[in-house]
């Protein structure tokens, strides 16, 4: 049976935005494995009921289905163990920090810079609900959590130890890519799809890695396609 994943798309169905699902499929090419990657929708809820809950990634891979982008991060190195991802038992502990670091220091400025860049890449048929589930869990109108001086402040802080780390290596895990890197660099391709914002300049380490990241694996990052794509009829 061949392997696929359900991935989050746009209101193309070539918009692939979901920082989540880019987490894993950095991590399925590293391992140089083959994927088909479904499109799905927010409202496409039947579509994973067989995997017991209602959110991608879902990697289905053969006989299994594996939920939680962390999870099949530690699934595909217990299958497939040439060219880990995580390392061993105390390396994978550590990896969870960039998970927790991502998703709770970067991601918090990121969506202000770009929360209405993301509304606008939603399909029409996701948006009342990604407005109404945003917005229940912000506490305030999508409007009103939209700040890019504030997100852009945000991030700055957020990233100083990232761009120290970056500052001794070429990548968060090293001389090559691993797990730190994927799980940071979801965040950063959400932005990239979504936006035309730029979080970083030019000068700083985190942008020399993040083209470093795009460029990896055939460049299956850099070839994302973008909503400005799509909106100056470039897209392939």
């Amino acid at each position: 049976m061949a392997r696929k994943m359900f991935d989050l798309c746009g209101r193309d169905e070539r918009l692939r935005f979901s920082p989540y699902c880019w987490r894993v499929k950095f991590a399925l090419a590293h391992k140089g494995l083959d994927c088909d990657f479904l499109p799905w929708k927010f409202t496409d809820k039947e579509a994973i009921a067989f995997s017991g809950q209602s959110k991608v990634p879902v990697l289905v891979d053969g006989e299994e289905t594996v939920t939680d982008s962390y999870e099949i991060l530690r699934y595909l190195d217990r299958v497939y163990p040439e060219r880990p991802l995580l390392g061993d038992e105390t390396a994978e502990a550590r990896a969870r920090f960039f998970k927790h670091y991502a998703e709770r220091s970067l991601a918090p400025g990121i969506v202000r810079t770009i929360l209405m860049d993301v509304f606008n890449a939603v399909h029409p048929d996701d948006r009342e609900y990604f407005r109404t589930s945003r917005e229940k869990a912000f506490g305030c109108t999508l409007e009103e959590m939209h700040s890019p001086e504030q997100g852009l402040a945000m991030l700055d802080t957020a990233l100083a130890p990232m761009r120290g780390r970056l500052e001794e290596s070429a990548f968060l895990d090293g001389d090559e890519a691993g797990a730190a890197d994927y799980l940071v660099a979801g965040v950063f391709m959400w932005a990239r799809i979504c936006s035309t914002t730029e979080l970083v300049a030019h000068t700083d380490p985190v942008h020399a890695w993040f083209e470093r990241i795009l460029d990896l694996h055939g460049g299956v990052g850099r070839e994302a396609t973008r909503v400005a794509d799509i909106e100056s009829g470039h897209a392939g």
